[in-house]
C-alpha cells in the first residue's frame, strides 16, 4: 500500500518530517541515559515509549491539520491572539517554574505541561499574516495598518520576554520579516528597528547594573559573561558540546556510543545537535542543516504558487520561525551563540512543543495542498477547453 497517496501537499516536506522524526527517536533514546539513571532507575524504555508516542501523535496531528482549509486559520487567529495574552500573563504569575522561569502550565487532568509561548508564537504569526493580507490596500499607512499589526506583536513579545528572552527575540524577528515581505512602509520598519535597539540597550544596561531588577536578569548576565569569557570553567555546557563535536569526527562513534551525553545537562534537548555529531558524525550534521534549508526552499516555492496573500505570508512566517530556531539551536551547540534554551525542531525531546511544531508544519502543508488542488483544477480546465476547441 502506498501511504503517500493519503498525504497531500508537498511530498518533500513530508519526507523531511519523517527523516528528522526517525533521527529524533534514535538520538533521544541514546541521550536520555543520564536522565533515566537520575529519575527512573536506569529505565530508558519509558523515555523511548513516551517520545515515540509524542512523535507519532505529532505526525497524526500534522495529518489532520493539513486536511483543514487554510483560510480557517485566519479566522481562528482572531480568537487565538486574544487567548494568548492572558494565558502568557497567567503563566508568568502562576506557571510551573524551572530554572527561575515560569514558562509552563499544567494541562488539567494530566501530568503534562505545555509552554504557553509555543501557542502564543503560533497565534501571533498567523494573526500578523492575516492582518498584513487584509491591510494591503492601506499597508503604507501608520495609523490604519502599522499600529494594528505592531501593537499585538509588542504585547505578546513583552509578555514572553521575562521568562524566555530568546523566544521573544526570535518571534519579534519573524514578525519583522513578515512585515518586510508584507510591504509595510520602510520608514515604519526603521522606527521599529530603532525602538528594538533602544529596548535592547536598556535591558543590557539593567542586567549589567541592576541584574535583580528584572526577572532572570542575573541569568542573562551570567550567560553573556560566560560566553564572552570563553573559558572552560564558565562554559561547562558549551565545553562538553565542543568535546562531543570534536570526538565525533566525520562519521561519528556510532549510534548509542556517546560519552558526553553523561555530562551534558540538556543532552536530549538543547544540545542534542552535539550528540548527533558525536554519534553520527559531521556528515550527518551537514545533511540535517541541508534538510532545514530544503524545508525553507520548499516553503518559498509554496508561497510563490499560492494565489492568496494570507497563505503566502503564513507559509513564510511559520517556516522562517522553525528554520531560524533550528539554526540558533545548532549555533549554540557549536558555541557561536550564548546558551538560549531553544530546542531543535522535530529532533529535540519535548512534549507539547513537538505538537505545536507539528501543527505549524500541518498549516504549511494545508497551504501546499490547496495550491496543488488549484493547479490541478486549472490544468484540467485548460485540457478540457483545448479538447472542446479541437472538437
Amino acid at each position: 500500500m502506498n501511504l503517500l497517496k493519503y498525504l497531500k501537499g508537498d511530498k518533500v516536506i513530508w519526507t523531511i518530517v519523517f527523516l528528522l522524526s526517525l533521527l529524533s527517536i534514535l538520538v533521544v533514546y541514546s541521550s536520555v541515559i543520564a536522565l533515566a539513571y537520575r529519575y527512573k532507575g536506569g529505565d530508558t524504555a519509558s523515555y523511548l515509549v513516551k517520545h515515540v508516542f509524542i512523535i507519532s501523535s505529532g505526525i497524526l496531528l500534522m495529518y489532520f491539520v493539513h486536511k483543514v482549509k487554510y483560510s480557517y486559520f485566519s479566522r481562528i487567529s482572531q480568537l487565538a491572539i486574544f487567548i494568548a495574552a492572558p494565558l502568557l500573563l497567567y503563566t508568568l504569575l502562576n506557571g510551573v517554574s524551572a530554572g527561575e522561569a515560569s514558562r509552563w502550565l499544567v494541562i488539567p487532568g494530566t501530568s503534562l505541561t505545555f509552554q504557553t509561548s509555543d501557542f502564543a508564537k503560533l497565534a501571533l504569526i498567523t494573526f500578523v499574516a492575516r492582518m498584513l493580507s487584509i491591510k494591503q490596500n492601506q499597508i503604507k499607512d501608520f495609523k490604519t495598518a502599522f499600529l494594528p499589526i505592531v501593537i499585538p506583536v509588542g504585547i505578546i513579545c513583552t509578555l514572553i520576554l521575562p521568562s524566555n528572552f530568546s523566544t521573544s527575540a526570535l518571534l519579534f524577528m519573524t514578525c519583522f520579516v513578515l512585515m518586510f515581505i508584507g510591504r509595510v512602509n520602510p520608514k515604519h520598519l526603521l522606527l521599529l528597528i530603532g525602538s528594538g535597539i533602544v529596548v535592547g540597550l536598556l535591558i543590557l544596561l539593567l542586567i549589567f547594573n541592576f541584574p535583580n531588577a528584572i526577572p532572570r536578569g542575573a541569568t542573562w548576565k551570567a550567560r553573556i559573561e560566560n560566553f564572552s569569557k570563553g573559558d572552560s570553567e564558565s562554559n561547562f555546557q558549551a565545553e562538553q558540546a565542543k568535546i562531543a563535536i570534536a570526538t565525533g569526527g566525520l562519521i561519528g562513534k556510532g549510534p548509542g556510543n556517546s560519552v558526553q551525553r553523561n555530562f551534558l545537562p540538556q543532552a536530549s534537548s538543547d544540545f542534542i545537535f552535539a550528540i548527533v555529531i558525536e554519534e553520527w558524525g559531521l556528515i550527518t550534521a551537514v545533511v540535517i542543516v541541508f534538510l532545514y534549508l530544503i524545508l525553507f526552499f520548499r516553503a518559498v516555492r509554496i508561497a510563490n504558487k499560492t494565489e492568496r496573500t494570507f497563505g503566502s505570508l503564513l507559509t513564510i512566517g511559520l517556516t522562517f520561525s522553525l528554520v531560524f530556531q533550528a539554526m540558533v539551536n545548532m549555533a549554540v551547540a557549536v558555541n557561536l551563540f550564548p546558551v538560549t534554551g531553544q530546542p531543535l525542531p522535530l529532533v529535540s525531546m519535548g512534549g507539547t512543543s513537538i505538537w505545536f511544531t507539528s501543527i505549524a508544519i500541518g498549516m504549511i502543508l494545508s497551504v501546499s495542498r490547496e495550491s496543488d488542488d488549484s493547479s490541478s483544477l486549472s490544468t484540467n480546465s485548460t485540457k478540457e477547453g483545448g479538447m472542446l476547441a479541437t472538437a
